[in-house]
């Protein structure tokens, strides 16, 4: 009978060393990757990102002042557009020509491929100036024409102005920019644009009749 005291003492041990684990609530440690993920927040990644940001912003800062301010700019040719119109058209058209190198057309617009015979034609070219302005050219028969009502619709006239042995009349747009205009028969002719009247004064000089 001696030895039933100690045994049953030696065979409750073991269980209470496991119930007391279980309530300690100790856990294993955290592993050095999952240590490392958590470091891995917002704030270190915008840290880590910030040398990569600045060398960007420094390539694009030199590739900007290296570049000459005209480049990049499209030209176009505007003879096909200008040669379109005349097939199609049921007037003489008119159009720049012979303008100085410093003037580069960027736009060439005619609605002549989709006019059935006697249908108005409208004719724009857009122009770079050699101040870096736009100087806008728009003929057309059709006095409702958007374009023509863009430039013209609440232009305040400033009086007549001649150009080339040519009266011209001068107007203000809404814009505030300056507006050329001259009537042909049932043809209108405009240039206008943020360019100096100076400018917009040498590509009016320039329109004459199409001869190709």
């Amino acid at each position: 009978m001696t030895g039933v005291g100690p045994t049953s003492q030696r065979s409750s041990s073991p269980q209470e060393g496991v119930t007391g684990l279980e309530e300690s609530g100790n856990a294993p440690a955290p592993s050095p990757a999952m240590q490392r993920a958590a470091r891995m927040n917002v704030a270190n990644m915008l840290r880590s990102m910030l040398p990569l940001v600045v060398i960007c912003l420094v390539i694009v800062g030199w590739t900007t002042l290296r570049q000459k301010p005209d480049e990049g700019v499209r030209t176009v040719d505007p003879t096909s557009t200008v040669q379109l119109a005349v097939a199609r058209a049921d007037y003489p058209v008119q159009a720049p020509i012979g303008l100085a190198a410093g003037f580069r057309s960027t736009s060439a617009r005619t609605n002549a491929g989709n006019a059935a015979p006697g249908d108005p034609v409208t004719l724009e070219i857009g122009y770079l100036t050699p101040k870096n302005e736009f100087a806008g050219f728009v003929e057309s028969d059709d006095a409702t024409a958007t374009p023509l009502r863009t430039a013209l619709d609440g232009a305040q006239q400033r009086g007549t102005v001649h150009i080339g042995g040519t009266a011209w009349t001068r107007s203000t747009t809404e814009r505030g920019e300056t507006a050329l205009s001259r009537t042909v028969g049932p043809v209108t002719l405009v240039v206008t644009g943020s360019a100096s009247d100076s400018e917009l004064t040498t590509v009016a000089a320039a329109v004459r009749p199409h001869s190709g």
